[in-house]
Order: C-alpha cells, then sequence, then structure tokens
C-alpha cells in the first residue's frame, strides 16, 4: 500500500511506514495512493461473511501483501474479537448502529485496538520502545489506553482538557497506570492536539522518545473502522437495503465519516452521509458559506465532538477530489444543547436510552431523511458514560457496566500541566 502527504505530495511511504509516523512533513496526513473499488460479485459473497473475516478481506483489499493474510487475520481477530456492532430498530425508518459493546464502551476501540496490535506486530522483532502521544476529547484515550495497556516496549502519554471531559471517561483511562501516562491539560481540545502537533514537528523530540501518534490521523485507526460499516449494511433487512441507505455521523475530528466515505468509495451502496456536529459548527458553516472560519471551541454536554478545528478535513476532500464526487452533496447539521436534550429525550419516549453525541446524529439525520429511504445513526458511546448528564436529562438512574464500575473508586493519576509546549517537551524528555 502507497500513501502520500496532504501537503507534500513528493513524500510516498508504505502503510508502515505511514503507521509509525503517524504524521508527514508539515503536519500533513497521510492518504492512500490507490483507491480499490470492490466488484459487484466480490461485494455480494463479502456481505456475506461473518465480521471478522470480511473485515480481513476488506483490510487485505486495501493494505495490500505488506502484511500477508494469514498475520493480517491474526490481527483482526485479536482486535475485533471483543467489539460487536449491533443495530437496534429506533423508528419504521431510523435504526441506531451500536459500536460501544467494546472493552471501553465506545466507538474508538475498533481503532485503537487495530493500531495497538500493528504496532506490537511491526515492532516485535526490532524490538523498540516507542512512545504513543495523544490528544482526546474524551472516548480516545480510553480506547488508546486500553488498547497498549501493559503491551511491551509501547509508552502511551494521553492529553486531555482538563474539566472538560466526563468523570467516568476520565476514571477509565486515567486510573491505570503501568506504562499509560495521563496528563490533563488547562486549555481546550483544540490546545491539546495543537501540542501534540508540535510535538510531531520538533525532530529533537522525535528522535529521542521514539514518537507515534494514536489520533484518528493514524492511517491504521481510520482504515480499521471501514470495516464496521460493512457490518452494518450486512446486518439491516434485505427491504432496508434495497432503500437508500443514509448514515448519520456524530463528528469531532471528522475521523469516523472518513471512514464511511472510503467504505462508499470502496463500493458500499451507501446513498449519502450526514455529519452532524454540536454547536462547534466549523464544517457546517463551511459546507454552508465556503468560507473556512473555525470560532473558539465551546463546551457542550457533547464533549467528544468539542473541536473546532477537525484534523480530517483534508482527506474528506482529497477523496471528494479523486472521486469527482459533489461535496455540496453531503448533508450535515449542528445541533445546540437544548436541541440535543430533546432528542434524548425524543428516543426515550420511542423505547430507546441514547447518549448526547448519538442525540446529535439522531436529530440531524431526523431533520435530512425522505421518504424512500432508510437512516441509521451512530451510537458511538454507552450512555453510562455519561451517567450524570443523562440521569438528569430523562429523570432516570442509570447503572454502570462492569467496565466502568471496575475503575469509578481507583484514584486518578493524571499530572498537570499548562498548554505550553517548552513544558510538554521537558515533561516528555523527563518520563
Amino acid at each position: 500500500m502507497k500513501l502520500y502527504n496532504l501537503k507534500n505530495i513528493q513524500e510516498e511511504v508504505n502503510f508502515s511506514t505511514a503507521v509509525k509516523l503517524g504524521l508527514g512533513k508539515n503536519q500533513g496526513l497521510f492518504f492512500p495512493k490507490k483507491l480499490p473499488v470492490i466488484s459487484q460479485d466480490k461485494l455480494i459473497k463479502l456481505l456475506n461473511m461473518d465480521f471478522l473475516t470480511r473485515s480481513s478481506e476488506i483490510l487485505s483489499i486495501i493494505i495490500g501483501n505488506e502484511i500477508c493474510n494469514f498475520e493480517l487475520k491474526k490481527l483482526i481477530k485479536k482486535a475485533f474479537s471483543c467489539t460487536t456492532p449491533i443495530i437496534v430498530p429506533i423508528s419504521e425508518n431510523i435504526a441506531c448502529l451500536e459500536l460501544f459493546h467494546g472493552p471501553t464502551l465506545a466507538f474508538k476501540d475498533f481503532g485503537a485496538r487495530f493500531m495497538a496490535q500493528v504496532i506490537s506486530f511491526l515492532n516485535h522483532k526490532k524490538n523498540e520502545i516507542i512512545t504513543i502521544l495523544t490528544a482526546t476529547s474524551g472516548d480516545t484515550g480510553a480506547a488508546v489506553a486500553h488498547a497498549f495497556y501493559k503491551m511491551k516496549n509501547v509508552r502511551v502519554i494521553i492529553l486531555y482538557p482538563k474539566g472538560k471531559i466526563s468523570e467516568l471517561q476520565e476514571k477509565l483511562f486515567c486510573t491505570l497506570g503501568e506504562n499509560i501516562i495521563t496528563i490533563s491539560v488547562n486549555g481546550s481540545f483544540d490546545e491539546c492536539q495543537d501540542l501534540v502537533k508540535q510535538a510531531f514537528q520538533d525532530h529533537e523530540l522525535k528522535t529521542l522518545i521514539g514518537l507515534n501518534s494514536a489520533n484518528s490521523i493514524n492511517i491504521s485507526r481510520l482504515l480499521a473502522q471501514i470495516c464496521y460499516y460493512f457490518e452494518a449494511f450486512s446486518l439491516i433487512s434485505t427491504e432496508q437495503q434495497k432503500k437508500k441507505l443514509v448514515i448519520s455521523i456524530p463528528c469531532g475530528n471528522f475521523g469516523n465519516i472518513t471512514a464511511g466515505l472510503l467504505a462508499k468509495s470502496l463500493g458500499l451502496p451507501i446513498q449519502s452521509f450526514i455529519a452532524a456536529t454540536n454547536s462547534n459548527d466549523t464544517i457546517p458553516r463551511f459546507l454552508n458559506t465556503g468560507q473556512w472560519s473555525p470560532n473558539k471551541t465551546i463546551s457542550t454536554i457533547s464533549n467528544a465532538m468539542d473541536i473546532s478545528q477537525p484534523n480530517n478535513w483534508p482527506r474528506i476532500e482529497e477523496l471528494y477530489k479523486r472521486k469527482s464526487w459533489d461535496l455540496k452533496k453531503l448533508r450535515f447539521g449542528s445541533v445546540s444543547d437544548k436541541l440535543t436534550q430533546k432528542s434524548l429525550k425524543d428516543l426515550k419516549k420511542l423505547g430507546y436510552i441514547s447518549e448526547p453525541h448519538a442525540a446529535v446524529a439522531y436529530n440531524v439525520l431526523k431533520s435530512k431523511i425522505k421518504n424512500d429511504e432508510f437512516g441509521l445513526f451512530l451510537g458511538t458511546a454507552h450512555p453510562a458514560k455519561f451517567k450524570h448528564t443523562v440521569e438528569a436529562i430523562l429523570n432516570i438512574t442509570l447503572s454502570l457496566p462492569n467496565e466502568l464500575a471496575s475503575h469509578i473508586a481507583l484514584p486518578l493519576l493524571s499530572h498537570n500541566i499548562y498548554p505550553n509546549f517548552t513544558i510538554l517537551k521537558k515533561f516528555l524528555l523527563q518520563q
């Protein structure tokens, strides 16, 4: 598999190098040079396979022979065996694709666990110590931490905005210790993300600590997420498959929707995607006006989406350009906290308990779906991860799943810094 740097097309790397580097020169994202298309006959065969077998086939088509089929199947089995997508009917033409049935109760388990297995495989023979540096607005931190927890020769450092993720999100990854180091930053997620970008541009730092990224900017995480869109299509009924499929995605860093668009590029018959954001609406405003004007990040109850400068957007623009798709046909919408709360209540009336991020996706889907379409909105996290918020809005009591209950009483092990790169660099070198 060959990939090129979106900011320097002369920089071409293979899959292994892209995974290890995370970012290219000038903080450029890596993008596949070849966009394969699956034939109709092959697609039918794929959709009749089980999730693990199909995922191996799809990723083999994309990655090529860099990782042999036998090894790739082993990696996927380790990564995906404890994560199962489920579809829950909501109304006649709308259902939720639940992606939170993994060890950290969030869709990020798919990408993080696959990336961890790939890095472990690539690093096995070299026996080098590498440092995973990432920023999280909520769920990425836990998924990455648990995916790499106690993994030999891998140190993980996670930055997150202090006081701006839920208590349970924080407990899930800031209580592990061992090879997991967490840092609360007195600032926004965008500032955390900027610190990570600066670290990757510091050649001395990269060399001394063997720096790698685990954000959705890492191509391995992105490719893994393609697989559950194929699973979603295989799970809906034949009658629903005959309708035009529309998928609404709660968007923060826009990695999830990028993966969905890549699934469509491969040949999966998805009519349209909906980019649903909260009040951090840089992309909806851009699609509406053509003007790129990020505002200061606003804190909302859908905190994992509190991102004003989504990293993956250049990949989406590149894909639309490469496929000659019309970007104006990408549906979009932004949802206030007030409307998010209303959507949570509407879903409860329909017999479904959700959480703020999925509620945002449901709200926009309900307003955009047409009569001849069948709609899926993504359930990206378990409601219990936002226990206090959901309970207050819906006037209910949520029980804690074991994955959360086992961490709630543990002490936080996080360090704290101001959003200053000099401070971060000194800390990383000391560690």
